[in-house]
């Protein structure tokens, strides 16, 4: 039982691993309650039991297995992470499950398989249970194949893949084991019921007696499409969907969705492709041209066998396919020919896709050979002319077909056309688009009239097929003029036609033609289709295009037409033109004034024609009210405007009659449905009258109406044609203002370029000069939507008026067309097409291109011409390029049809000539502009060739290649070139230079498509092994390029194509992969549909920048998509919409302007900081990315959306570049009234304003950052301060647009950057603008560099991060760049810091290449500037930068911003030096690198300071009283709140102004020496400590090396500073507060001042030298005890490491520590000793024993020792618990150490106390034995090594020494330091001297216990100097003791002299003044500034070694006294 119990108690996860079955029984079960009762499945639960899932299934238990399995199962349905354990569970339930004999197990162990593929893993359990087939154990195979089964009958064969199944399915059928057959045939008949037939060819080789089986069962199977019955979880709402329909009763309608569901699986697809290229007969190419008609059939025969192969290898095809075409096209022979068509149908059935490239060169060939009548020959020709279609798209071929259309021969009519019928039929309506099918109907609509009943047929056959295919509403305006009886046959055609789609097609295309009758005839009140086309059409205007409102599915799309009103009915935007409107009929005169008379008031009739004018015009007036009364489905347009047309009609002479006719005819144009037949009416008149002064404007107006409604592209055809068939300029040159006007309202779309050019043109060749200046601007506005293409049309214009149309181009650059505004509110949104908004923009974007007059150039191309291109010589083949250039140049534009010249350039583009090979590339840059994109077409044949080229070994022809595929790719867009294998076989070609340069071509493009062809998967193996080429470059492009294949084909697929990889590299690629899934951009977003459907007759997508501007729109279009309610509220479908855009209803606008009168940003408060707080912690995405993707804006719009206005957030993230810019001004009004907002949402504006950096728009930019300098200055002002967080997510974005080409911008740029130096630490700045200079733009880089050179200018050297010597060396690189601008940028920057630095920029560059050094060297000299001049000159350049210098990075404003200012202004107001206050622009809260910064110094005059006598060190200093006080030193009269006042003053300290600092030092001091008042400064002395030793490390690094400064200011700086740092540490209560870094950096300040020799060299220096020394003990006393020792043993082991730092730094850091290791006694129980010991181990993992015993000195082991064993001493074997904070203690070397030394200690010391030892030192018996001599002498020399005994130890020795002559002391001193025995020996010489009387030394000044603490860390001396205070004269043994010991230290014989004499000690001058002053001490802490450069320069450094603490004399004759001091001067002059 014991064993039980034990196991018992055991947590769950280790129960499952035990060795007991019952222990894992019970584990599992425990485990299972557990999974079923956790609920959230992201629980970290779950992760526990990760690895173990494996063992539960695998265990070898079968009844515990069982339990393991369930538990499983449970844990896979429910755990988030369960995805993770896929591979390893599936493969143990196949090895270790499926072998079971037990059902329950094999159960539940399927189930697991099932369940895993439900959790979206199915590819991974698919891939373990196919190995799984391979397994011996047929009971293995069986139940996999019975998994697979299963999954597939669930999941459907969407989810489980079907090829790799079948693949092994003939061998399973080939197994010996009955079982495993059966189950195949189980697994066979499941899968034909998912693809039918697909299934037949792959089995069509197993054993006949099995195929029959399978047959009878398949037969058996039920006809209709399977559906899944299990979902993936993604899919599981689509589950519940389909259950509810069901329920519902509404299966019909879910069958139908379901349809989509099953993917339709290709047999095709299953096969295995055969390579027949190689098996092609050794002579076939000399066969085939064979004379004898017996061997070209044998020739054909062999390939006819080949390609009856059902799948081909895909391959070089070209020349055989040219060879079977030769045959087509010319071969006498018809059966040869039929023989050749078979082949081809063949090779095209094999090949498919990839047969693509050659149809357009056989589809020409066939297409003229149906000419032949035999049967046979026809029937093969049709077969394989369709199987060709089926590899292309009828896009690519359409031009071949339309070419033969107008071919003589009826036969080749009749067949072309049989044809299209037939090739409609594979079309949908989207791959049918209008502009393919306008010129095939144009092309059909010839043939229906032909004389060939036949033709006629075949004619009525394919309109038939595209009126199915399309519907009537697409067809429809092609067939306008089709009369009745042929338009029935076409429907009768297209009723019989069956579409290979299925009826599905049909149906949608029944759909869209009756669907809208409803609506329509509830809006005009007819009935029935026929009435509505022909009746009610031409009343109600916008009715007549009724058919386009297609309504793509319910209903619900005619429906708003009904309540809206007449007016809302939809209308297809982008129709003007091609949509052939039912036209009214005429009517006749008589017919007119009929229905006039019905409605106009019989006076008006009669008066028309009246002859006087009055009379006239009251008729006119009631003309026009009658007019505005009528409806408008009662207004009998066309009859209105006859009757003013009627005499005098346009005649009419008096103006004012005039006048008002236009303005009624306006009305009638407005208010009824005017049809085009009732504008030809009114247009001449209109024309007329439009140059007349007076009546000019209404004519116009009337014009506009017009063309509202009739659309402008009709209306401006006829006006156009109008005007320029009359002479009078004044009309022509009115009617182009009044069009130029009409684009920009209307938009551009619809309009004939081509007719507006040729007037144009005319208009440019008028006499005229204003019709010119007209023809002039409307080109203009024409530039701003058609762009630079339009002026190819004039470039034969003359040179004066082409200079005037490129001046008025240039003034249209940049701008973008207005939102049109017309057109816009008769078509309400409600109404429009969503059907055809796919293939909108493309009408758009290929408008202009499509207008273009393209020439015919195949007559040019002669054979003759092809074969010089092909010649021999390459001076012919060059001819033969430059005729082609020329036949190209002269064209300008040319059709497709080139004839065989791409086969001739392909030859070129390998040629031997790399001269001719760039040349053929220029040929097709130029061909691929002239051709457009119909170039598409030659892209396999003639693109991917070029492709190829991109491997040159020339830099030059790689390039000229790259261009000439960025040509193409222009005109063709990227679908073409990734479709297919042809790019996936260049990337497979191993040559470096193609490989990187093709991946470089795709990264580039990719992130540009929205979407690619699958195919683009073909190239992932390629682009894996690129990843791991050779060459470097490839590798790095192909990782470039690795996130844009993965934003187009997901993580899953990429990762799913390693699997073929080997394991190394797969493991490599993944990597890679994750690292990319962490780039990858989003994909682009499709062009708003929104916007393109809110404006009806508009222009095209691309060119709709907005629904239009904000009041006239009825509601924004991104509100459409957000929220449809709220469009709704704004009336979009609003009843009371009139049909003028003008009057939208007045209850939209107001809701708008009330929308926006709120504040824009709303503060929420903390807002920001919770967003940094979920930033930190991963909960949202960091901001940082190469390019914005799709998730970034989501996140941000969700962060705005709290805080920023929702309409201002609508135009922030609209798709428009123009909303953006009206944002950004809606932003630049609200900077300064909403100040609190802005600071609130900062982080988010400034995310926002990053965005704008990557539009391409110009102007937003500008308007961006002209918003960011107004913003940057609000900051300024507002004293703020960026945050980390928001400075890492803008300035790197910013810096990216400092490259920008635009000057303007980089100007803007750079301005912003320096404003922000005002709100962000420049030395923050520095790395960002220095990542800036890695950047691959030039422009950039010299530019970061600049700002660099302006950063150090104005800042000095410590903006330089991490090291100045680092960034030198950075930027050094630079200038070997070879960019000229780069360089000289980076050598100004160099010659910018030598001008503040000197010569020491040469050490921090280190080594430059000889020629950069020299041009470096060049350059300082050109710039001749010296050092000391820069520090006076930034001030006056650069005032802005230097303000707010000491301002504080990091800290927010804490106080509202009232409440600081004031107290700012008070402080400013109080004091009377401006420059001072200035500097100190905040409340403070230090932050150093602000602090260093603060060097800009501004001179000021000195104060006149109290002259004190230095050497009189008894009396207490006084401060300085300065004459200008920088604030009060009362601090309450200051401000209530003391902190803000003291940190006020505290960065006062750090000022780069030595009287600012003093002054503030003063106060400071004033504080501390009051008692109750000193306490005030508790919580600041960390900081005060900080400035305090940022000034020091100021004065030593800037002050000290400033020659123009006092140095006695500097002196006095020092003073004050020491004094007040001795003052804070007498206060013990304050001194305790410094934390450890604070006092490590103080003591690194002090210990630097020390050892300045430049200080010493000056009068007074020796007083500050000793004060600092007086300082040091103070610290090391009475700071805490913990925290200073801490300090110093990181001070020494970083100045141990730091190879640069003195050895006398060293020294000295280990005095102090000897010195706190005598304080230790006292201190030990306020010892954090865990802390000490941690801090002591890192020491010796730093410096481990063996590397301390190679320093030069010894003392750092030394030391280390000595601390350790006074610990051990004071401790004992209690030290060993104090090991807590070290990890793994047992391998530090630390422990080892203590325990050998407690050990040691125990044998040593025994119990012996040391008060006993001290008893009887004295008395010792003679004859004491020797081990009780050595204990003696280790007492007393224990005493002379403590501190309070020294003197008594060496009275002990001394009396001991005497008393036993001859006792050696030598082995205890042999083991101490050179001091301790030199130390040791002058103490005895001093002893004798005082006992003998031969000379006096007062030892007060040498051994008193407070002077004795000297020793310890001064760098001076402490020798008592030798003119005493009271005059005694001092022995010459003094001397000659100083002298050797220099001596010793300048190596006896004098030469080597790195140490300098010491200076004079202390000991003159009595130790503790009551009140150090200040004035004594103010030198101490720059050391920190200098840290980084001593690490550079200063290894030269002098450093100063303790001598000794006692005076020494010996005694020796007076006579040598002179000869010595001479000798002790000389030493001191050579060290000077």
């Amino acid at each position: 039982m014991g064993d039980d119990s034990e196991w018992l108690k055991l947590p769950v996860d280790q129960k499952c691993e035990h060795k007991l079955w019952k222990a894992r029984l019970s584990g599992y079960e425990e485990a299972l309650k557990i999974f079923q009762k956790i609920k959230d499945e992201k629980s970290p639960e779950w992760s526990k039991f990760l690895g173990l899932i494996k063992k539960f299934v695998t265990d070898s238990n079968a009844v515990v297995q069982l339990k393991g399995l369930e538990a499983a199962l449970v844990y896979v349905e429910n755990a988030h992470v369960a995805g993770k354990t896929t591979g390893e569970v599936v493969s143990g339930v196949v090895s270790k499950v499926f072998n079971q004999p037990k059902a329950k197990a094999k159960e539940l162990g399927i189930e697991i398989c099932l369940m895993y593929i439900e959790i979206e893993k199915g590819e991974a359990v698919q891939e373990e249970l196919l190995k799984g087939l391979d397994n011996k154990n047929p009971k293995i195979v069986v139940a996999c194949i019975e998994t697979l089964r299963k999954a597939l009958s669930e999941f459907g064969s969407k989810i489980i893949l079907l090829k790799p199944i079948i693949k092994v399915l003939p061998k399973l059928f080939e197994s010996r084991e009955k079982a495993v057959r059966d189950e195949a045939k189980l697994i066979a008949v499941e899968i034909y019921r998912w693809i039918r037939d697909a299934l037949r060819p792959p089995l069509q080789n197993i054993n006949s007696v099995q195929l029959k089986e399978l047959e009878e069962e398949w037969v058996k199977l039920p006809t209709g499409a399977p559906k899944p019955s299990r979902f993936l979880r993604s899919q599981q709402e689509l589950e519940a969907k389909l259950e509810q329909q069901q329920s519902a009763g509404g299966d019909a309608e879910g069958g139908g969705d379901d349809g989509d569901e099953v993917p339709q699986i290709d047999a095709y697809e299953l096969l295995e492709a055969v390579e027949i290229l190689s098996k092609l007969p050794k002579d076939f190419y000399d066969k085939i041209e064979a004379k004898k008609w017996q061997e070209r059939k044998e020739a054909l025969e062999a390939v006819e066998v080949l390609v009856k192969n059902p799948k081909l290898e895909a391959g070089d095809y070209a020349d055989l396919v040219k060879a079977l075409k030769k045959v087509v096209g010319k071969d006498t022979n018809v059966m040869l020919v039929a023989l050749a068509a078979k082949c081809l149908t063949g090779l095209a059935v094999g090949l498919r896709k990839k047969f693509g490239q050659y149809a357009g060169h056989v589809v020409p060939t066939i297409l003229e050979k149906f000419k032949e009548k035999k049967p046979q020959v026809v029937q093969a020709l049709q077969e394989a002319i369709d199987a060709i279609f089926l590899t292309t798209t009828l896009q690519n071929i359409s031009e071949d077909i339309l070419a033969v259309m107008d071919n003589k021969n009826p036969t080749i009519k009749q067949q072309t056309s049989l044809f299209i019928a037939r090739s409609f039929r594979h079309c949908t309506a989207s791959t049918l688009p209008k502009s393919l099918l306008k010129p095939f109907c144009a092309a059909l609509l010839k043939h229906i009239n032909d004389s060939a009943p036949e033709v006629r047929d075949a004619a009525f056959e394919a309109l038939g097929t595209a009126l199915k295919v399309v519907g009537e509403k697409a067809v429809n305006p092609f067939l306008a003029d089709v009369d009745k009886l042929k338009l029935d046959k076409i429907k009768e055609c297209s009723e019989k036609v069956e579409l290979v789609h299925g009826k599905k097609a049909g149906l949608a295309a029944d759909k869209k033609d009756f669907k809208p009758v409803p609506g329509r005839t509830a809006a005009s009140g007819a009935a029935g289709d026929k009435d509505v086309k022909d009746i009610s059409a031409p009343k109600p205007g916008p009715l007549k295009k009724a058919p386009a409102a297609k309504a793509g599915g319910p209903p619900k799309k005619g429906k708003p037409a009904a309540p809206g009103g007449p007016g809302s009915t939809g209308t297809k935007s982008k129709k003007g033109l091609e949509t052939k409107e039912i036209v009214e009929p005429e009517l006749s005169i008589e017919v007119c004034e009929e229905k006039a008379s019905a409605v106009l008031p019989p006076t008006c009739i009669q008066l028309l024609d009246s002859g006087n004018w009055k009379e006239r015009l009251a008729s006119m007036e009631e003309f026009q009210k009658s007019v505005e009364l009528m409806d408008r489905t009662e207004m009998p347009c066309q009859a209105l405007v006859r009757m003013l047309a009627k005499k005098p009609g346009w005649k009419e002479t008096n103006f004012q009659v005039m006048q008002l006719k236009l303005h009624i005819v306006a009305l009638i144009a407005q208010k009824g449905n005017f049809s085009k037949t009732s504008a030809q009416v009114v247009l001449d008149g209109l024309v007329d009258k439009i140059g007349d002064v007076k009546c000019g404007n209404n004519a116009k107006e009337a014009m506009t109406a017009i063309a509202e409604a009739c659309m402008l592209p009709w209306t401006a055809e006829q006006v156009m044609s109008m005007a320029f068939s009359q002479k009078n300029p004044k009309n022509q040159s009115e009617t182009l203002n009044w069009l130029s006007n009409a684009i920009k309202e209307f938009g551009f779309s619809g309009l004939n370029v081509k007719a507006f050019i040729s007037n144009v043109k005319t208009a440019l060749a008028a006499t005229n000069p204003a019709v010119r200046t007209s023809a002039i601007t409307l080109l203009g506005v024409m530039y701003l939507y058609v762009g630079p293409s339009l002026r190819m049309f004039f470039e034969d214009e003359k040179p004066a008026l082409l200079s005037q149309i490129d001046a008025e181009f240039e003034k249209m650059q940049g701008q973008s067309p207005p939102a049109p505004t017309r057109g816009i509110s008769k078509h309400s949104v409600s109404g429009t097409d969503e059907g055809e908004d796919g293939d909108e923009p493309d009408d758009g974007g290929n408008d202009v291109v499509d207008l273009l007059p393209r020439t015919e150039i195949s007559d040019k191309i002669t054979s003759e011409l092809v074969s010089k291109i092909g010649d021999k010589n390459w001076k012919i083949r060059k001819e033969g390029l430059d005729e082609v250039a020329g036949i190209i140049n002269e064209a300008k534009f040319i059709q497709p049809n080139i004839g065989e010249l791409p086969t001739a350039l392909k030859g070129r583009l390998n040629d031997s000539n790399k001269i001719l090979v760039q040349q053929t590339l220029n040929i097709l840059q130029q061909l691929a502009v002239a051709m457009g994109p119909n170039i598409k077409q030659h892209v396999k044949n003639l693109g991917i060739p070029i492709i190829t080229v991109l491997g040159d070994s020339k830099n030059n022809v790689r390039a000229a290649a790259l261009a000439t595929v960025n040509a193409w790719a222009e005109q063709t867009g990227m679908k073409e070139w990734l479709e297919g294998e042809d790019l996936s076989e260049e990337l497979k070609k191993e040559n470096p230079f193609l490989r990187q340069e093709l991946l470089g071509w795709l990264a580039e493009k990719l992130p540009t498509l929205r979407s690619t062809p699958t195919d683009l998967i073909l190239c992932v193996p390629h682009l894996y092994s690129c990843l791991e080429d050779r060459n470097g470059d490839v590798r790095k492009k192909a990782q470039d390029a690795l996130p844009f294949f993965m934003m187009h084909l997901g993580y899953e697929k990429m990762a799913k194509a390693t699997g073929k990889l080997k394991p190394t590299s797969k493991d490599q690629v993944l990597a890679m992969l994750e690292k990319a899934k962490a780039n990858m951009p989003a994909k682009p977003a499709a062009p708003a549909k929104a916007a393109s459907k809110s404006i009806a007759g508009s222009a095209p997508a691309k060119f709709q920048p907005t629904s239009a501007p904000a009041e006239d729109s009825v509601c924004s279009t991104v509100d459409l998509k957000s929220d449809p309610k709220k469009a709704k509220a704004q009336g979009v479908s609003s009843k009371a919409k009139s049909a003028q855009a003008k009057k939208v209803p007045s209850k939209t606008s107001l809701k708008e302007d009330e929308d926006k009168s709120g504040p824009i940003f709303i503060v929420v408060p903390n807002g920001k900081e919770q967003r940094m707080k979920d930033e930190k912690a991963l909960k949202v995405l960091k901001w940082n990315f190469t390019t914005p993707r799709d998730e970034y804006i989501e996140q941000l719009k969700t962060q705005m959306s709290s805080c920023v206005a929702k309409w201002l957030q609508d135009e922030m993230f609209h798709s428009d570049f123009q909303h953006h810019n009206k944002a950004l001004a809606v932003m630049v009004d609200h900077l300064e009234s909403e100040k609190e907002g802005v600071i609130g949402c900062l982080d988010l504006i400034l995310k926002w304003l990053t965005l704008r950096f990557f539009d391409t728009n110009t102007s937003v930019l500008m308007k961006a950052l002209e918003y960011l300098k107004l913003l940057f200055t609000l900051l300024t002002e507002e004293e703020y301060h960026l945050t980390e967080n928001e400075a890492s997510s803008f300035i790197p974005y910013l810096i990216l647009k400092v490259g920008e080409p635009k000057d303007v911008i980089r100007k803007d740029v750079r301005a912003i950057l320096n404003r922000m130096c005002l709100v962000y630490p420049s030395s923050k700045m520095f790395p960002f603008i220095m990542e800036g200079t890695k950047s691959k733009n030039s422009k950039q880089r010299a530019e970061c560099l600049e700002e660099l050179g302006c950063l150090v200018e104005s800042y000095g050297m410590n903006v330089c991060q991490p090291t100045p010597g680092k960034a030198l060396k950075e930027i050094a690189i630079h200038i070997g760049d070879r960019d000229n601008a780069v360089r000289n940028a980076a050598l100004n920057t160099i010659v910018t810091v030598y001008n503040v630095y000197g010569d020491q920029v040469f050490k921090l560059i280190g080594n430059l290449s000889e020629k950069d050094m020299s041009m470096l060297e060049e350059r300082i000299k050109r710039s001749a500037k010296r050092p000391s001049a820069a520090p006076m000159k930034q001030v006056e350049e650069k005032p802005q930068r230097t303000q707010s210098i000491s301002a504080n990075a990091n800290m927010l404003r804490k106080g509202p911003a009232e409440d600081m200012s004031s107290k700012l202004n008070q402080a400013r107001s109080m004091s009377g030096h401006p420059e001072a206050a200035q500097m100190v622009r905040r409340e403070f809260q230090l932050d150093l690198d602000e602090i260093e910064n603060d060097n800009g110094t501004v001179r000021c005059e000195m104060p006149e300071l109290v002259q004190h006598k230095l050497d009189d060190i008894f009396e207490p200093v006084l401060i300085p009283e300065p004459k200008v006080r920088a604030v009060s030193p009362h601090f309450d009269d200051m401000h209530s709140n003391t902190a803000s006042t003291i940190n006020f003053i505290i960065s006062q300290v750090a000022s780069g102004d030595i009287n600012t600092s003093i002054q503030a030092l003063t106060q400071i001091d004033e504080v501390l020496r009051q008692e109750d008042k000193a306490e005030a400064m508790s919580g600041h002395i960390d900081q005060f400590l900080i400035a305090t030793f940022m000034q020091l490390r100021l004065s030593y690094n800037t002050h000290m090396a400033d020659e123009k400064l006092e140095k006695d200011e500097i002196i006095k700086l020092y003073s004050c500073i020491i004094g007040n740092m001795i003052s804070l540490f007498q206060i013990e209560s304050l001194a305790r507060e410094a934390s450890t870094g604070v006092l490590k950096d103080l003591m690194h300040g002090l210990i630097t001042l020390m050892l300045d020799s430049r200080i010493e060299d000056l009068e007074e220096g020796q007083q500050v030298i000793r004060s600092v020394n007086l300082l040091v003990v103070k610290v090391l006393e009475k700071s805490d005890q913990t925290n200073i020792l801490s300090a110093l043993l990181v001070l020494l082991q970083d100045s141990l490491l730091a190879t640069a730092s003195s050895p006398k730094f060293s020294e000295l850091v280990m005095k102090c520590l000897w010195r706190m290791v005598r304080l230790l006694p006292d201190t030990i129980n306020s010892i954090n000793l865990d802390r000490i010991l941690l801090d002591i181990h890192i020491f010796m993992k730093v410096f481990p024993k063996e590397k301390l015993k190679q320093c030069k000195s010894e003392f750092p082991i030394r030391t280390l020792k000595t601390l350790l064993h006074t610990l051990c001493k004071l401790k004992g074997p209690k030290i060993l618990d104090h090991l807590t904070m070290i990890d793994n203690k047992n391998e530090s070397e630390l422990e080892a150490h203590l325990c050998r030394m407690m050990k040691h200690s125990m044998d040593q010391t025994g119990s012996k106390s040391d008060k006993e030892t001290e008893k009887g030192a004295s008395r010792i018996d003679e004859k004491s034995s020797k081990a009780k001599v050595n204990d003696f002498l280790a007492e007393i020399f224990k005493k002379i090594g403590s501190k309070e005994n020294t003197k008594e130890g060496l009275a002990e020795l001394y009396e001991y020494k005497k008393k036993y002559s001859d006792a050696d002391i030598e082995p205890f001193l042999k083991n101490s330091s050179q001091f301790f025995q030199s130390y040791v020996e002058r103490g005895l010489r001093v002893i004798e001297m005082e006992r003998e009387g031969k000379g006096r030394i007062p030892t007060s000044a040498g051994i008193s216990p407070q002077m004795e603490v000297t020793c310890v860390p001064t760098p001076t001396s402490t020798v008592s100097s030798i003119g005493n205070t009271n005059g005694e004269e001092v022995g010459p043994s003094v001397y000659l003791e100083r002298l050797k010991i220099l001596r010793q230290r300048c190596g006896l014989d004098n030469t080597k002299q790195d140490d300098r004499p010491p200076l004079t000690s202390l000991l003159s001058k009595p130790a503790v003044p009551t009140v150090a002053s200040s004035t004594d001490m103010l030198h101490s802490k720059l050391s920190q500034l200098r840290e980084s450069r001593e690490q550079h320069q200063h290894s030269d450094l002098d450093s100063h070694q303790t001598h000794s603490s006692g005076a020494v004399t010996t005694s020796s004759s007076t006579a040598n006294i002179d000869d010595l001091k001479k000798r002790l001067e000389r030493i001191k002059s050579s060290r000077k």
